[in-house]
Order: structure tokens, then sequence, then C-alpha cells
């Protein structure tokens, strides 16, 4: 075998038991190094100054705040399982088989777990506007604690149990060294599209078009209400303001989530084969990771204490004494 073969395997020293490398121009390959590092690290960033805002002010500890909680501590694994991504950019897992599986696992409940965060939060968003008077007794912290805990137990359970088999017997789908495949049976894989797929997407949209429509609707109601001419101009402005900011920031929500969640979606209904390359599928698996980048931006930057908390943040004044107790 010439050096030149040599190079283009994942281990040379394997020789015919060794995977070869997915050979990428260099600037393309460097390109997409440099965008998945970016990328990586803007989400752990983001991630974490919505983590250390929410934990460290005390009149940030409310129930919608500890859903957005729980959304950054999983978007900001899930950037930092993105440096695996960029490992094996070139098609080699050199990490072995059994980190193959912890990897799988990991990135899967991690995602699911965001996801099933983000059905939450859809749904204390339709409450908190669709039944504004009983959200205070239905929605508490207490409850949203719970349903967090739940959320992420269930969906370390569920993977755990659709991985079982690669578990006991890692590397079992593999033709070559330097491979990270896994695969389920045709059960287990409508089973898992439908609950992390097509049911959270399907509630998601419900909620946040009823959530919408009733804002809208009592806008209106607002405007019809007002008997003074001045005031109702005043008023109707407030009003087409309040309806647009609602038109775009659930607009903004749904649209970038389908658009992320679309592809991999798309890849799950047309493919017919059960096993998945890990390295394969690089571009689809970044699509959705930048999810995780965009969610703190439009989950926090919209309200103002995000932005108030950041300033605190990296002037170091949070290092204060009391200054848990700043009014945000």
């Amino acid at each position: 075998m010439s050096s030149f073969d040599a190079d283009e395997l994942c281990f040379p020293q394997l020789l015919n038991f060794s995977c070869r490398k997915v050979i990428l121009p260099y600037f393309e390959s460097l390109f997409t190094c440099i965008i998945m590092s970016i990328i990586s690290i803007v989400t752990v960033i983001l991630n974490i100054l919505v983590i250390i805002s929410i934990t460290h002010f005390k009149q940030l500890h409310t129930p919608t705040n500890l859903l957005l909680l729980s959304l950054a501590v999983s978007d900001c694994i899930v950037g930092l399982i993105m440096l695996f991504q960029i490992d094996f950019i070139d098609g080699c897992w050199v990490l072995g088989d059994i980190m193959c599986v912890m990897y799988v696992v990991l990135n899967s409940t991690i995602t699911s777990s965001s996801i099933g965060t983000m059905v939450l939060i859809s749904v204390d968003r339709y409450v908190a506007i669709c039944d504004p008077l009983h959200y205070s007794t239905k929605v508490t912290v207490k409850r949203i604690n719970i349903c967090v805990c739940l959320c992420w137990m269930l969906s370390v359970l569920f993977h755990f149990v659709l991985v079982k088999d690669d578990i006991r017997e890692p590397g079992r789908y593999n033709t070559c060294v330097g491979q990270c495949l896994f695969g389920n049976d045709e059960a287990s894989g409508l089973a898992d599209m439908i609950l992390s797929f097509l049911f959270p997407v399907t509630v998601i949209v419900v909620l946040y078009m009823r959530v919408f429509v009733v804002a809208v609707s009592q806008a209106r109601a607002m405007r019809s209400h007002i008997t003074s001419v001045t005031i109702k101009c005043s008023v109707k402005v407030t009003a087409k303001k309040s309806e647009m900011k609602a038109a775009i920031t659930l607009g903004v929500v749904v649209v970038v989530f389908l658009i992320c969640v679309f592809p991999p979606l798309c890849i799950l209904l047309s493919s017919q084969d059960v096993m998945v390359d890990v390295s394969s599928s690089t571009f689809i698996i970044c699509l959705f990771y930048f999810n995780s980048c965009l969610n703190p931006l439009i989950y926090a930057l919209f309200y103002p204490w995000f932005r108030k908390s950041i300033n605190l943040i990296v002037t170091l004044q949070i290092l204060k004494p009391d200054s848990c107790d700043t009014n945000m």
C-alpha cells in the first residue's frame, strides 16, 4: 500500500481494517471547522450568561425563568458536545466504540430535553395568555421543577432504552475501525421519531398559534372599548405595536425552530435505513445544533432583564455583596 493510500486511512497501522477518511478541499474543511467552532463557542457563552443571570438574581426565580434555565443548561451542553462533531469532520471516529455509544446517548438525551423544555415553555405561555387569572395557581415554581425533572429523567430513560443493544455490544453496526454507526429497529425508530420530533413540533406550533390568536383578539378588544378619541388613538398605536411584537416574536420562535428541525425530520421520514452514520450528517446535525445557539436570543434577549443582567455580569457588579437582590 502506498503512503498516499495510507494517508487516506483513519488508522494507517490497521491497513485493511481501517475506515477511509472523507477527503475535503482544504478551504472547505477549514471553513466548516471555523463556522462550527464559532457556533459552539457562541452557544456556550450565551447560555452561560442565561444560567448565571437566572441563578444569581433572586427576582428572576420565576416559573418561566426556571424553564429558560433548563433550556439554557441543555443548550450549553449541546454547544460543548458539538466539539465532538468538529473532531470527526474527516469521517474518522478515534475515541472508540464505547465513547461512540455514550456520545449518541448524550447527544440524543440533551437534544430531547431541549425540545421537551421548549414544549413546557409553550405550555407556560399558553396558560399565561389564555388563562391569566389562574396562571399563578396553575403554574408554580414547585410544579415547574417537577416538570423539568420529569422531562430530563424521561429523556435519559427513553434514549438508554433505545440504545440498550448498542450498550451491550458497542460498535455492532461498524464495518471498519473508525466508524460511529448506531441504529434502531423500525418500531423503536418510529417511536423516537414521534416522541422526539412529530409530537413536540405539533404541540409547539398548535399552542403558539393559539397564543397568537388570543393575543391579537385581546388587543382588538382593547381598542373596541375605548371611547375617548385621544386615548383611542394612543391605545390604537399601542395595540398595533403589541400585535406586531406578538407576531414577530411568535413568528421567529416557530419559524426558526422549524427551520432547524425540519431537515432532520425529513431525513427520518424519507430514510429507509435504520442506521445512521454520525460523520455523514454533519450539516444536518449542525443545523439542528444551531437552534441551541438561537434559543438564548429568542427566549432571553427579548427580555429587558437579560440585557441588564449581561451588563452587571460583564462589569463584574455581581461580585458585590447583596448583588443577588438587585432590582431587575
